[in-house]
């Protein structure tokens, strides 16, 4: 039922529903996707791969529950924007991150894709909620 976007052509929702976003934000919803996909491209090169071949194996492990491969995410996720200097909010920095580890992760093992993306919404759920709906809220106003 969910969907992966990352060309930001459709609007996405969180499992709750709580941001089921009107076609009248899908252009909001564009210009955010832009901005994250250039902060993206400048993050990929720092992300090495080590830390993506170490969420890789933690995916392929089959006793892993979905909470553990959510702190797996967050712990790699919160190591990385401790090593890459920017100046913008933190927040935005692990979202762009989570968004980047997850292409990366896909991209060496697609058959994952399912998982690690259900396991990156879980973790943008549970960590970055209240800054995405704040973000969206920012632009529309």
């Amino acid at each position: 039922d969910d969907e992966l976007q990352t060309d930001g052509n459709r609007s996405g929702h969180f499992q709750n529903g709580e941001l089921a976003l009107a076609a009248t934000n899908e252009d909001v919803i564009r210009i955010i996707a832009a901005q994250l996909a250039e902060i993206g491209d400048q993050f990929d090169k720092e992300i090495q791969g080590r830390a993506v071949n170490d969420l890789v194996q933690h995916f392929l492990s089959e006793h892993l529950s979905t909470e553990e491969l959510t702190q797996h995410m967050s712990r790699a996720v919160s190591e990385l924007a401790r090593c890459i200097p920017s100046d913008m909010e933190q927040e935005k920095v692990k979202l762009v991150l989570a968004m980047v580890l997850t292409k990366k992760i896909v991209n060496t093992v697609p058959s994952l894709l399912q998982h690690v993306f259900n396991t990156t919404v879980n973790y943008m759920n549970q960590q970055l909620h209240p800054y995405i709906v704040e973000m969206v809220s920012a632009v529309t106003r």
